[in-house]
């Protein structure tokens, strides 16, 4: 017999001219990256929330708290990767995840590919396992004037009984 639990995740970061921007572990060239403790990945950060949140681990903000300096800066994949550890001592896996990332811009469907590929790489799965859209808010709120990018995150875990 199999279980099965859902997990949500969410993040938003402000942008801010000159920083570079990274989503999904990748850097995309853009005119303005995001502000943050660490390197401001929202896709990274929103599947932490997710796995964590389906496993009963804590959030990414109880893991990786932003008052602690050894996070300053950091790259968010190895904070996803010590995700990772912890998931496997509760014997929860992935099955799949979900991501959509809200920006006006820039357009993620030309990155989609080599995030796909990374976050598999990250959660140790195969890519088809992971799904990556994007949308615009339509010049609506913070996002859609290009004052921050969001992003929502479904995982999926399973663990044999």
């Amino acid at each position: 017999m199999l279980e099965y639990r859902v997990g949500i995740g969410y993040d938003l970061h402000r942008t801010q001219a000159g920083r570079p921007l990274v989503l999904g572990n990748i850097t995309i060239p853009h005119a303005f990256g995001l502000i943050g403790h660490s390197d401001a990945d929202v896709v990274i950060h929103a599947l932490i929330d997710a796995i964590t949140g389906a496993a009963g681990l804590p959030d990414v903000g109880q893991l990786f708290p932003n008052s602690d300096p050894q996070y300053h800066g950091i790259d968010s994949a190895r904070l996803l990767e010590h995700t990772m550890v912890e998931l496997k001592k509760t014997r929860w896996t992935i099955n799949n995840v979900d991501v959509v990332i809200i920006a006006q811009s820039p357009k993620i469907s030309p990155h989609k590919p080599a995030m796909q590929r990374r976050v598999s790489e990250l959660l140790q799965v195969a890519a088809e396992l992971v799904n990556i859209k994007g949308k615009t808010n339509e010049t609506v709120d913070a996002t859609g004037r290009e004052q921050a990018i969001a992003c929502h995150c479904v995982a999926l875990l399973k663990r044999e009984a």
